[in-house]
């Protein structure tokens, strides 16, 4: 059974996969994270774990989780099965990695745009080669509502809505179109763009706001959640058969 550990910046995930196959998953707290894994450990029989930070895990708790289990930290430097043509190959994401990744074992041989809807929103083309270039990132839904109430006087911090009004005839109703018309719009741009030069190209739509998003796209897409965990999966096995 593989481990896998996804460190955010306030709660980490958590999944064990049998192989291919996803058999459990958890979202639990930074200073949950050691007891959380023990117990994945114990009842999974847990033998080889990846650790994949993006935010701030103490360097007491990454110690005690090399010593319960086989472990290694995702970096630039680990063993990926893809080229990567990232001209700045240190600052590129863990986590953009793991997606890649994800593309190219789930979709082999086709073009792949991955587009990722969480804090930010980042998109990662891979081609049928095997080829990483890169891609864009911009700020998510969540992002652009804190950034408006915080950099002017008078707006309000919204959350998202279920329903949204094209044109909005008070400012709550200006806001949430502003903001998710404006994201629905960019994600299609992005998509036709690509598919503009890749006729071909398949679009996986994954992060926390996959299910807000994905019905409102007028584009085709494969939306799954579980993306990330599913890449990191790979690199792990993908690791210990080197």
């Amino acid at each position: 059974m593989n481990l896998i550990i996804d460190v955010g910046n306030s709660r980490v995930k958590l999944a064990v996969f049998n192989k291919l196959e996803m058999v459990y998953n958890e979202v639990v707290s930074v200073e949950e994270v050691v007891a959380s894994i023990e117990n994945c450990i114990t009842k999974y029989n847990c033998t080889n774990a990846i650790i994949s930070s993006v935010g701030s895990l103490k360097k007491s708790h990454l110690k005690e989780i090399k010593e319960k289990i086989n472990s290694i930290e995702l970096n630039f430097k680990t063993k990926i099965p893809f080229i990567n043509n990232y001209e700045t190959p240190k600052t590129l994401g863990v986590d953009r990695i793991a997606l890649v990744v994800a593309a190219v074992e789930k979709f082999q041989k086709q073009n792949v745009l991955i587009i990722d809807a969480g804090t930010c929103i980042t998109y990662d083309f891979v081609n049928k080669e095997k080829e990483y270039f890169g891609g864009a990132i911009s700020p998510g839904l969540k992002m652009r509502l804190k950034a408006l109430h915080k950099f002017t006087n008078g707006l309000p911090f919204l959350e998202l809505q279920e329903q949204t009004k094209l044109i909005g005839s008070t400012t709550n109703e200006n806001i949430q179109s502003g903001v998710v018309i404006g994201v629905i719009s960019e994600i299609d741009s992005f998509i036709n763009k690509y598919r503009e030069k890749n006729v071909d190209l398949t679009v996986v739509l994954t992060g926390g706001d996959v299910k807000f998003l994905a019905k409102r796209l007028k584009n085709t897409i494969f939306a799954n959640p579980n993306f990330l965990l599913e890449g990191l999966n790979h690199i792990l096995t993908y690791n210990i058969s080197k």
